[in-house]
């Protein structure tokens, strides 16, 4: 009886998900260095993008191709959290995003890696759901917004149409972070479910 050989760690996807990782840095710098010049933000946004679009691209691809590995399943959720992450915390340090907000999503965000990681050590499978995806697209499209360089709107000012973009980012960013929160009780409400079957 012939058992199928493993995929080996050096395919496509994975090449995707290194590059993600590689663009970190890049991404922090164009951010931090360039925060308040117009056309940079642009380009900002447009690698932010472009890299939240290999995440979804390379977890399609390792499950359609069969190219599913151990390294690809480390380190696709920390090059998203990393890219996302970044986003958050440049946000924070600019001044245009509320640190509150940035700590309450990366405590979430990197406890509920951690605690699946070390679930996983024990075999058990903490399994996204429909939930845990919501709050991956809703943090995508909230950080898109707040770095794009939107017209500015000051609370207590009439509201024009220039700065319903910036109100609506504000409405995304919020839903993100309730979704957030709701989201990591109900994984560690299954990492209970999940402790308690255990034998």
């Amino acid at each position: 009886m012939t058992t199928e050989a493993a995929p080996s760690s050096l395919n496509g996807p994975n090449v995707l998900t290194s590059l993600r990782l590689l663009v970190v840095p890049v991404f922090a710098w164009m951010l931090l260095a360039h925060g308040q010049e117009q056309n940079w933000r642009i380009w900002t946004t447009v690698v932010f993008v472009l890299a939240i679009l290999t995440d979804m691209v390379d977890g399609w691809w390792a499950r359609r191709a069969n190219l599913v590995t151990n390294f690809g399943k480390i380190a696709d959720p920390i090059a998203d959290k990393a890219i996302t992450g970044m986003a958050f915390v440049g946000l924070s340090i600019l001044g245009e995003l509320s640190w509150v907000v940035t700590i309450i999503i990366l405590v979430r965000e990197w406890g509920i890696t951690l605690m699946r990681f070390l679930l996983l050590r024990r075999g058990i499978v903490l399994a996204a759901n429909r939930g845990g995806k919501l709050k991956t697209v809703l943090q995508a499209v909230a950080l898109a917004l707040y770095l794009l360089p939107l017209p500015a709107y000051a609370w207590g000012t009439p509201l024009t149409l220039a700065a319903l973009p910036e109100v609506f980012s504000w409405l995304v960013m919020a839903l993100a972070t309730i979704v957030t929160v709701i989201t990591g009780i109900d994984y560690v409400r299954g990492a209970f479910d999940q402790e308690k079957k255990q034998p």
